[in-house]
């Protein structure tokens, strides 16, 4: 016996079943999308008869939505099927009429490209109803196609009575638990929110005999006429609160001609929590596509929120976002510069609106300017910071400090934050995202202006020394102490500061700490292969230092202390008091030591007084 070269060709068996619960719960994000995919398509027609006929009066085509409690129908005056066509196309799963001969060069004209929109329906009925007739072939009968959720479909003629005109109606009949999406409350609320900006004419019928009602009464508010810019200004911002739900501080319009795009961009009158971001509301050809699109601006812009509708952006399958390419990476590029064009003008010529604006949007701005030098240079002298003179702008600090330093954590400027404001040092707290890096940047702007990371050398230098004979009468205290405190590898030191309350300060950094740490493990693991490695990583491990202030009274008293136990308890204590104003997170042992030391004085007290 011999076997053939090749085996038959077979065709796919699909299960539609199947495929509608994959699209319920893969790919469409909710059962209403059935309403959107049959007004897509009713567009996508129209868009086809328009250019057929491309002499017909405008509004002369539409779209007519009726639900009542029994039916849901979507009704249009677009190009029509023929009975080929409704063979081709309706029981053809992933074909579209999209890519029929003659318009698939035109594609682009068209929301809907994929082909299986249709199937949505199955998500709130069992049978899809459809007539139609095609204004392509004049004399081609109208056509009826009855699709079922078993898969099985009927197709038959009609006569020309059954649809006049050319267009398509599609008629649902809802099963029992798709009442929610349904009732003609919702079918109204539904096609307002996916057809609000549609070019193309949409009425709403209830079926209780009320006047029909249109679903998109007015253009765009960008596309309207204003009798002035100011009530255009005012029409803009007045949308944006009706779509987002708050006054914006700003209101800016987006055109891209290249694109097809125009839209707007509201300004945010609040600041956004760190690591939220808004999702915009973007339109394609007029049709709601996503009310949460975050890819269509850079992540610096999360103090807007847009509301676009654009020709030449394409959705993916489910039409509910947008598809990753060229042209998206193109167009968040192009809105960004509009952005950046909207601060500048803002900063030229609005110095209210920018106060406003940096109060609530600092920290967005800051992260634009790290890599944009135009913001850079527009923007940092007014951008506030956290510095020894309280919160205010680089501009502002500047002309009291020539020498602005700048600490790499927040828990260091905590430190030396008091002490450094009485010696009349300007220091800036570079801890926060962003500002170490642009405080150095300043001398770009002001070139008279230097800046450096504070290095604690500089703020003992700024320290007074005390005299000889107060070092000599202090130094059995300071030796105590000093051996009190070796287990946290810190020295003891003795100065005058101001301000005088403060009775001792503890100059340390994160990196110290770290360096300590390493030489620590280098020893605990010393001649073994990750000793060697942490050795050849090990640096002379810097110190901390306790400065103890001369001014402050409680110092006075500890240093006189003759008591070796009680001296080295009060210079515990006085540590752990300075730790803790440090605001930085405690050692296991520098927590038992604190509570050691304060029972410790608590115990010397109740004897004393005993």
């Amino acid at each position: 016996m011999t076997l053939p070269d090749h085996a038959p060709d077979r065709t796919f068996q699909v299960d539609l079943r199947g495929l509608v619960d994959l699209l319920s719960h893969h790919l469409y994000s909710s059962p209403r999308v059935y309403l959107r995919e049959l007004m897509q398509n009713a567009v996508d027609a129209l868009t086809a008869r328009r250019a057929l006929e491309p002499g017909a009066p405008a509004g002369s085509f539409g779209i007519r939505l009726y639900a009542d409690r029994s039916v849901v129908r979507v009704e249009d005056d677009g190009v029509g099927l023929t009975e080929a066509d409704v063979h081709t196309f309706l029981a053809t799963i992933g074909r579209s009429s999209k890519r029929a001969d003659g318009i698939a060069e035109q594609r682009g004209d068209f929301i809907g490209q994929f082909g299986i929109g249709l199937l949505s329906c199955f998500l709130v009925a069992d049978e899809i109803h459809v007539v139609s007739r095609s204004a392509r072939t004049p004399a081609a009968p109208a056509v009826e196609w009855r699709g079922r959720g078993d898969g099985s479909y009927t197709v038959r003629t009609l006569p020309a009575s059954a649809r006049p005109t050319p267009g398509t109606t599609v008629t649902l009949t809802p099963r029992a638990d798709a009442g929610e999406w349904t009732a003609p409350a919702r079918v109204h609320t539904l096609a307002q929110h996916f057809g609000s900006l549609l070019r193309h004419p949409v009425t709403f019928d209830d079926g209780s005999g009320a006047p029909v009602v249109p679903v998109n009464p007015e253009e765009a508010p960008w596309a309207r006429t204003y009798p002035t810019p100011g009530a255009r200004s005012r029409a803009l911002a007045k949308y944006g609160e009706e779509v987002f739900g708050f006054a914006p501080l700003d209101t800016l319009e987006l055109d891209l001609p290249a694109v097809g795009l125009k839209g707007i961009a509201c300004v945010l009158p609040e600041a956004v929590p760190a690591g939220r971001r808004h999702g915009h509301r973007v339109h394609v050809k007029g049709m709601l596509l996503s009310e949460q699109a975050e890819e269509i601006l850079p992540d610096w812009a999360f103090f807007v929120r847009c509301v676009i509708d654009a020709e030449s952006l394409r959705p993916t399958a489910s039409r509910e976002s947008l598809y990753e390419d060229d042209t998206l990476a193109a167009v968040r590029d192009a809105l960004a510069e509009q952005l950046r064009a909207w601060i500048a003008r803002v900063a030229a010529s609005d110095p209210e609106l920018l106060h406003r604006f940096l109060q609530a949007h600092h920290l967005s701005v800051k992260s634009l300017a790290v890599h944009d030098d135009e913001i850079l240079r527009m923007l940092l002298p007014w951008l506030p910071f956290e510095t020894t003179d309280g919160h205010c702008t680089l501009d502002e600090f500047s002309r009291t400090h020539r020498t602005v330093l700048v600490t790499s954590s927040v828990e260091e400027f905590r430190q030396v934050a008091a002490i450094a404001s009485a010696a009349g040092l300007g220091v800036v707290n570079g801890g926060y995202t962003y500002d170490r890096q642009l405080v150095h940047r300043l001398p770009e702007i002001r070139p008279e202006v230097s800046v450096a990371d504070l290095d604690p050398a500089t703020l003992t230098a700024h320290l007074d020394p005390v005299d000889r004979e107060t070092e000599l009468a202090a130094a059995a205290y300071l030796a105590r102490a000093r051996d009190a405190l070796a287990v946290f590898d810190c020295d003891v030191a003795l100065r005058a500061f101001q301000p005088a309350s403060a009775p001792a300060l503890l100059v340390d950094s994160r990196e110290a700490r770290h360096e300590r740490t390493r030489s620590r493990l280098a020893r605990e693991q010393e001649g073994g292969l990750w000793g060697d490695i942490l050795g050849a990583l090990q640096q002379e491990a810097p110190r901390a230092q306790l400065i103890l202030n001369q001014l402050n009274p409680l110092v006075r008293t500890a240093v006189a202390i003759d008591e070796p136990e009680l001296a080295r308890t009060s210079a515990e204590a006085l540590y752990g008091q300075a730790a803790l104003l440090s605001r930085r997170p405690l050692r296991p042992a520098e927590s038992s030591l604190i509570n050691r030391s304060f029972l410790d004085l608590l115990a010397h007290a109740l004897r004393k007084d005993s």
